[in-house]
């Protein structure tokens, strides 16, 4: 494929910058500095799928890709994954874009790779979807929590306000049993985007829903929190005590953050505010805790070892005194 057909490959595809707004979205907007903040983290996603949709191949986009600056970084290969998988999807292509993606620097981002597959599959018909079977056993939850941040960003009235649940099965039958719970996380990371960074209004957004999702809320509000900022000290110490009896797995989105940040090289200062104010320790610290717990056995048929996972480091945080 020319340069030509390529560069119109990315406008065909890749969905439009306003599509990022706030004022489109119908997002709470906090004051300027929080609203540049998730407009910039919304166009650098577009960044890295466009950069992805006109190369000819992931290696040719690493180098455009590596430029962007370390704070929205992830958020770039978070898109060039979902690119990926979208060409990968498409009828006829033979093409291993998202191999060839995690083979190379891309391989650095397990975390927003996975969850960039999510939005693939809420974007792609059914029988296109990412095929899940060869994914990372442990991390493959985060396709479902890519697809739960999704549908909350673009179909904010039917997931957060009406907090509708998919009753047909929208995901591989072999991720069902913990469906429900992995989309919920993925919609409470969106929350810290609806509700503008804004504490006061996430915990709102949060507290309307059953009791029952507020845990699954709460660790994505932690994740979202840490890993794309927008709250000063005293916020972050609001929403900690907002949390209440869900601290336990705020303070676990927190720590995920931080590994996954940590292990791409893109800590940055509101990362260590963020665990510091949560956690109670460094970035280094929590990502540690994420790392030492990393369960080795597979799946239970009862729980899987991802929630396993998420179950050991709210328990470590909590029995260090962090809550």
């Amino acid at each position: 494929m020319t340069a030509g057909l390529r560069a119109l490959r990315r406008r065909i595809l890749t969905p439009a910058l306003s599509s990022t707004s706030l004022e489109v979205r119908g997002f709470r907007k906090k004051n300027a500095t929080a609203q540049e903040l998730l407009e910039t983290i919304g166009r650098t996603f577009l960044e890295g799928y466009g950069q992805i949709v006109e190369a000819p191949d992931p290696q040719a986009a690493e180098s455009r890709l590596e430029r962007i600056p370390s704070e929205f970084r992830g958020f770039a290969y978070e898109g060039a994954a979902m690119a990926c998988s979208v060409l990968d999807a498409l009828p006829g292509s033979k093409e291993q874009r998202l191999r060839g993606l995690l083979a190379g620097r891309g391989g650095a981002h397990p975390y927003m790779a996975y969850v960039g597959i999510g939005w693939a599959m809420a974007r792609l018909p059914r029988v296109l979807r990412p095929d899940t079977a060869s994914a990372d056993p442990l991390l493959r939850w985060l396709v479902l929590d890519g697809y739960g941040f999704h549908q909350a960003y673009f179909h904010t009235d039917r997931y957060v306000r009406r907090q509708y649940r998919d009753r047909r099965p929208a995901w591989p039958q072999d991720l069902a049993s913990y469906a429900h719970r992995a989309v919920d996380q993925g919609i409470g990371r969106a929350l810290w985007f609806v509700g503008g960074t804004d504490v006061d209004a996430v915990l709102a957004l949060v507290g309307a829903f059953p009791s029952a999702r507020r845990g699954d809320l709460f660790g994505g509000v932690g994740l979202a929190a840490t890993y794309a900022g927008g709250a000063d000290a005293d916020e972050l110490l609001r929403l900690r005590e907002g949390a209440g009896e869900y601290r336990p797995q705020l303070l676990q989105g927190s720590a995920f953050a931080a590994e996954a940040r940590e292990r791409a090289g893109l800590t940055v200062h509101h990362t260590a505010l963020a665990t510091e104010v949560l956690c109670g320790m460094d970035p280094q610290g929590a990502a540690r805790v994420c790392r030492e717990l990393r369960p080795d056995a597979p799946d239970c048929v009862d729980m899987p070892a991802y929630e396993t996972w998420r179950q050991r480091i709210a328990g470590a945080l909590v029995s260090e005194g962090r809550c």
